[in-house]
């Protein structure tokens, strides 16, 4: 486990195993912070190429400006093109309601932004392309 502070971005990452990287998100998301934030996850998927799962926990994030979405936006793409599939763990209502007002939310979470997602759950796959319907 490895933690990196930017400014007051915290990000933690923990490998579960060779294939799945789970990365804490604490603190704010946002101008400042979010170039550490796409590098860090770069670096996760350069270091490990059997990289099939990303976990973001979003449960100790705090502000999540344009930029913050944006970068989360690229890695969303990045994590797509590399076969690698992402999941927004432990949202809160604010990011919920950031992507709805943003109109991403069905982009990210895979549901229209009308129908009502659970985030009781420990996590929400965010789904890929390759993925078989």
């Amino acid at each position: 486990m490895t933690t990196y502070p930017a400014q007051n971005l915290v990000l933690t990452r923990t490998v579960t195993d060779p294939h799945t990287v789970h990365i804490r998100i604490s603190g704010d998301l946002d101008y400042d912070t979010s170039e550490d934030f796409l590098e860090t996850v770069v670096e996760e998927m350069d270091a490990r190429p059997d990289l099939r799962e990303l976990h973001l926990d979003c449960a100790e994030l705090g502000t999540c400006d344009s930029m913050g979405l944006s970068i989360l936006l690229m890695v969303h793409r990045r994590v797509t093109v590399a076969g690698i599939k992402l999941y927004l763990d432990n949202r809160r209502p604010a990011l919920d309601r950031l992507l709805g007002i943003t109109g991403t939310f069905g982009h990210f979470i895979g549901a229209p932004e009308n129908e009502k997602v659970s985030t009781t759950g420990p996590q929400t796959r965010i789904p890929h392309p390759h993925d078989e319907n």
